[in-house]
């Protein structure tokens, strides 16, 4: 199993930034890719961007490219989403989630980080 916790949620006002981090322990070194996820109050969980655990590979929602980086640290078992111009519609409860080798969905989620944006 993989464990996930997140951090780095807060409030800021609109155009300003967050990094969020997600602690990665237990088996660690059967995960594939890490993704972000976020769901905002009365709407479904929503895909915000994911990185291959041991390669180069990321894939962004169209809303969040060239305002969200995703990036990992595998030798800290560490992965990160640095958020820049965020807007109220960012506005949610961010999860970090790990897809392991040979499974075709993410399995192990973090209990999330809320990200609040004001105007």
């Amino acid at each position: 199993q993989v464990q996930l916790v997140e951090s780095g949620g807060g409030s800021v006002q609109a155009g300003g930034s967050l990094r969020l981090s997600c602690a990665a322990s237990g088996r660690t070194f059967s995960m594939s890719r890490m993704g972000w996820f976020r769901q905002a109050p009365g709407k479904e969980r929503e895909f915000v961007a994911q990185i291959d655990w041991r390669g180069t590979s990321t894939s962004y929602r169209g809303s969040v490219k060239d305002r969200f980086t995703i990036s990992r640290d595998n030798a800290n078992n560490m992965g990160y989403l640095q958020m820049n111009s965020l807007k109220p519609e960012d506005t949610a409860v961010y999860y970090c989630a790990a897809l392991l080798t040979g499974s075709s969905l993410f399995g192990y989620w973090g209990p999330g980080t809320q990200v609040t944006v004001s105007s």
